[in-house]
This record gives structure tokens, C-alpha cells and sequence, in this order.
């Protein structure tokens, strides 16, 4: 009897052992969302985009309207080359991060910066001081780093206060910071409009 039942156990173990109950399934449709367990119980969890709700921008004179609508189009020209910047950026910040020789450094960001004169040199000179302006506090947006940083980080001190200087001789400043929550609160209203393809 005791035979029987070890056999029958064997048996039972090994249906256990090769059924295809175990085995995941791919998902032909749908996506996989996290619980968190709240009290017991087991809710799904899945984080939203940020959404702004504002209402129609009224304007207390044509004027104002105009100088906002002129706004728009500067950072509808700009921002395409502030998202570039940021990925770039990003781009070669893991390459130079492989290389450690001062010189080969200097030698890829000459190379780089030749490439992207020759992509974008002439778009950038047809800029306006008021779009170069906006171009700047959008990058220091997009990479979480003024213009000044930038060009210290990446061409040294030295040329970092050369831009400095002939940037304050058009009053416009490399050092400036954006400022979502302040003073750039137009233009980030504007960026999340263009980005939710609103305007």
C-alpha cells in the first residue's frame, strides 16, 4: 500500500512538474500597469502626465497682445533648437565621458562644433537678439545648464568669458537662468502648449 501511494505521488509530482500552468504568456494586447497595495487592498497604479489647465489669455491693450503673440512665434522659431541642444548635448556627454586625454577631448569638440556649424550656422545668424535670448533660456530649460556653463564645460574658461563678453555687448547675458515659475512663466506656457501640439 505504501508503494502505491509513493508511486502515485511520483506520478501526481510530475504532471506538477510539466504542466504549462507556469508558463507566461505573452500579452498579444494591453500593457502591464503596477498595483500598490493600499490598505489591504490592491488597486492599480499608473502616473499621469502633468496636466496645466489655463484658461483663454485675455490682454488689457492690442499692444500687450501683439508683444505676446510676437513672443510665440520667437519661441515656435527657437525651440526646435533648444530640443536639438538637449540631445546633443547628451550625445556627447557620454563620448567625452569615455575619453580621457585632455586632447583628443579638444580635437572631437573642434570636429563637433564644425558639424554643427555646418548644420545650423546659417539659421542660427538669421536669429534675432530677442530669439537668441529665448534660444538660451530654453536650453538652460531643455539641459539644466546656462550658456555660459556650457561653453565652460565643454571650451574652457577662457573662451566661456570671451562669449560672456561679446554677449554683454548686445545686452543679452549667458549666465541667465530660466526661470518657469517667474519671470519665463510666458514662455514655458508657450513650450507646453507647442509640446501638447496645441499651437
Amino acid at each position: 500500500m505504501t508503494s502505491l501511494r509513493y508511486i502515485l505521488i511520483v506520478l501526481l509530482s510530475g504532471i506538477v512538474l510539466f504542466s504549462d500552468a507556469q508558463k507566461r504568456i505573452p500579452l498579444s494586447e494591453g500593457y502591464v500597469v503596477e498595483v500598490k497595495i493600499i490598505n489591504g487592498d490592491s488597486t492599480l497604479h499608473r502616473n499621469l502626465p502633468r496636466v496645466v489647465v489655463k484658461g483663454k489669455r485675455t490682454f488689457k491693450s492690442k499692444k500687450k497682445a501683439r508683444r505676446y503673440t510676437r513672443l510665440v512665434r520667437n519661441v515656435k522659431k527657437v525651440y526646435p533648437y533648444s530640443k536639438i541642444a538637449g540631445q546633443l548635448l547628451r550625445k556627447y556627454s557620454d563620448t567625452l565621458a569615455t575619453i580621457d586625454n585632455k586632447k583628443q577631448r579638444k580635437k572631437l569638440m573642434r570636429r563637433c562644433e564644425k558639424e554643427l556649424w555646418n548644420q545650423f550656422g546659417d539659421e542660427l545668424k538669421k536669429l534675432t537678439m530677442t530669439q537668441g535670448m529665448i534660444l538660451l533660456k530654453l536650453i538652460d530649460r531643455e539641459t539644466g545648464a546656462t550658456g555660459y556653463a556650457l561653453v565652460k564645460d565643454l571650451r574652457g574658461g577662457f573662451t566661456a568669458f570671451f562669449f560672456q563678453s561679446i554677449a554683454r555687448l548686445f545686452h543679452l547675458n549667458l549666465k541667465s537662468t530660466f526661470d518657469g515659475a517667474g519671470e519665463d512663466q510666458m514662455i514655458e506656457d508657450i513650450v507646453l502648449l507647442i509640446e501638447r501640439g496645441e499651437i
